[in-house]
């Protein structure tokens, strides 16, 4: 047997509406706070679509697939997480009841798909088109393609901090904020197997490596190395100045994200694996910037996410079950816990 200790797998994780999602390798687990206290937990099958695409699973290519997917996921958890919470029982829009009517089950995924279309409509308008704006006239004015990279790409992060400074105004989102900080703590529990107490828990850092932040931040900041490579290249080979022609420059940043997204979650896998001055230095900025995106949890929250992570990992605790096949775990009345 050979001496080096295997590496347990990666356990990510998402905060929802009230609650914590935790994904396993094989399996995926929503744990959600009602109102009057209860806990609700769902767990399902999770395959990695690399197990049916082994092509999916390469280096560079895993994290173009991974960002897609979990762009998709994420949207389902938090409509999940709505439903268990009890928030979908609010009166359904006319718009909503109509197309129920004319479509059945499938108006769920219509209205999923919407939002994924909107959101990232929104995401490219901010991100990709505003950023870009300046660059023809800065190009104009003489500056080198590599100077108005760096320009797009600050403007770039500016609105990133910007859009996540103003998130954290909003109540409900500071409590997403906690539930994050939470799944972190939690994580870290378990990589250092610790036992999965709230007290145990509370001992970690809300800041975590692989967190999707630090893989934003990482993709913004590579991007402009990237992008600055290309347009040189492309200007010493065909004379074609990227910086001059919005549409040409918009066409190549869109067309050459996943391979951006690729190797920057390579970058963020290597990071958050090694362990030395350097390392720690580099992950030090994407850790940062999730001071905006994680809040110190409560314990009620920290309990969410260790129900979640065990089962993630163990199957469903013993519980009542619902209707749809949910583990409803009551609230213990403060007078019968201290008795």
């Amino acid at each position: 047997m050979s001496n080096k200790q295997q590496r347990r797998p990666d356990i990510g994780g998402q905060a929802v509406l009230e609650g914590v999602m935790m994904k396993a390798p094989e399996h995926m687990a929503i744990a959600v706070r009602r109102e009057n206290g209860d806990i609700v937990v769902k767990r399902e099958r999770y395959e990695s679509p690399a197990k049916k695409h082994k092509w999916m699973g390469y280096p560079m290519i895993r994290g173009a697939v991974n960002m897609v997917l979990m762009m998709k996921l994420g949207m389902g958890v938090l409509e999940d997480s709505a439903t268990m919470g009890g928030v979908m029982e609010e009166e359904p829009s006319k718009f909503e009841k109509w197309l129920t009517s004319k479509l059945g089950k499938k108006a769920d995924k219509v209205f999923m798909g919407i939002a994924m279309v909107l959101a990232v409509l929104l995401s490219v308008g901010l991100f990709v088109l505003l950023p870009n704006l300046p660059v023809k006239a800065l190009r104009n004015a003489g500056w080198s393609l590599t100077a108005v990279n760096l320009v797009s790409g600050l403007i770039r992060t500016v609105i990133l901090i910007g859009y996540l400074l103003l998130c954290g105004y909003q109540k409900d989102l500071r409590r997403t904020f906690q539930y994050h900080g939470s799944e972190h703590k939690t994580v870290y529990c378990h990589e250092n197997d610790l036992p999965l107490t709230v007290d145990n828990v509370q001992k970690f850092s809300t800041l975590h490596p692989r967190c999707g932040t630090s893989f934003l931040l990482i993709t913004f900041i590579f991007s402009i190395i990237f992008y600055s490579i290309i347009d040189q290249a492309v200007l010493n080979t065909t004379g074609f100045d990227l910086g001059a022609n919005y549409l040409a420059r918009i066409a190549t940043r869109l067309l050459l994200l996943p391979l951006v997204a690729g190797i920057s979650y390579e970058l963020l896998k290597s990071l958050a694996h090694a362990d030395s001055p350097l390392t720690r230095a580099l992950r030090w900025p994407g850790m940062q910037l999730q001071r905006l995106t994680t809040r110190p949890p409560t314990d009620e929250m920290c309990e969410v996410a260790i129900v979640s992570m065990q089962a993630a990992l163990n199957g469903l605790p013993e519980g009542e079950e619902t209707e749809e096949g949910w583990i409803l775990l009551r609230k213990v009345p403060a007078q019968a816990a201290q008795a």
